[in-house]
């Protein structure tokens, strides 16, 4: 369960800073909207995540990790942002952290 709730906060989170970007400095008001109500949803989360027992430092690794590279991925496909070889690399860097603190919280 606690996996499933981190996945709603991690979606949360994403969804919530690609609109950041879309709200134009909160100049579109339906896109801020999203924004705050995104955020809420995605520390509430998070909260009952950890409050399952999840250790803090693999929640919050897969949290911001997924999410980072998630959001470098949408700013690349959807919103004309550039991709190199250096951003690629950092990505997967992200995500092999996020593995390892995996698989040393799991024993």
């Amino acid at each position: 369960m606690a996996w499933i709730l981190l996945a709603g906060a991690i979606v949360s989170e994403v969804m919530a800073t690609t609109a950041l970007k879309l709200s134009d400095g909160f100049a579109h008001k339906g896109w801020a909207v999203v924004v705050i109500l995104g955020y809420i949803a995605s520390f509430v989360l998070l909260a009952q995540t950890l409050k399952l027992q999840m250790p803090v430092g693999v929640a919050y690794a897969v949290w911001a990790g997924i999410g980072t590279a998630a959001v470098a991925a949408i700013g690349t496909l959807f919103l004309d942002e550039s991709m190199n070889l250096a951003k690629a690399g950092g990505i997967l860097l992200i995500i092999g952290g996020v593995v390892l603190l995996n698989l040393a919280g799991s024993h």
